[in-house]
């Protein structure tokens, strides 16, 4: 039980930390380019309660992580119009980038931190220096996740945004109908990873990008603490 309730010290902080800025970042990039429904709403703050879904924040990657299934979640999102941004095709896919790429360089500087205080460890890092390095990894493992698991081209991710903005505009109106059933999709997804676990649907598709960007930062770190 002290194993499973130290995992959750580590997962919970960076999970939010991940989320939430993933969150304002759309709202911030919609607010550039020209919808300010977010500001409207008071979405634009990184207070944690204003995001935060129990379900998808807290429940779902709690429980995969516990069970050993591959951690992924969700928090409110962050309401935009795409009907008020200046250029809507470019701006919707502007504002879902927005979100990965804020992971991608929370992922950069875990990865910057992972290395400057790996840098200053002089034995292997036991005790309160074993927890802060592992959760400096788990960071940077969560935030990569994220980012990649989202620009999957399924409705609601932001990878679907992305392709109907790259789409021609008669591709993108049927390519659009798909939100209908996005999320039936998603609990698709979802469930056929717990269905046939030997099967690694997750590990052998968003799995391999994620292992090799991962250890991309990875190798960051080890570069910074040998600077």
């Amino acid at each position: 039980m002290s194993e499973t309730i130290q995992l959750a010290l580590l997962l919970i902080p960076c999970l939010i930390v991940a989320i939430v800025f993933h969150e304002v970042a759309h709202g911030w990039a919609a607010l550039a380019l020209g919808d300010p429904t977010a500001k409207e709403q008071r979405r634009l703050s990184l207070n944690p309660i204003r995001h935060v879904d129990p379900i998808g924040t807290l429940l779902v990657p709690g429980a995969l992580a516990l069970f050993g299934g591959p951690i992924f979640g969700w928090a409110k999102p962050v309401p935009v119009n795409f009907a008020r941004l200046n250029n809507p095709r470019v701006g919707m896919m502007l504002v879902a980038a927005a979100g990965p790429g804020t992971n991608i360089l929370l992922a950069a500087l875990g990865a910057i931190l992972l290395g400057l205080y790996a840098g200053t460890l002089v034995a292997p890092p036991v005790g309160v220096s074993e927890y802060v390095f592992g959760g400096l990894q788990l960071f940077i493992m969560i935030n990569v996740f994220l980012a990649l698991f989202n620009l999957l081209p399924i409705p609601p991710f932001d990878g679907s945004h992305i392709v109907e903005g790259m789409l021609p505009r008669s591709m993108a109106h049927h390519y659009a109908k798909l939100r209908n059933v996005g999320m039936l999709l998603f609990i698709g997804l979802i469930a056929a990873t717990w269905a046939f676990p030997e099967a690694g649907i997750i590990e052998n598709t968003v799995g391999v990008p994620v292992e090799w960007v991962q250890g991309q930062f990875l190798r960051l770190a080890q570069w910074v603490a040998g600077a």
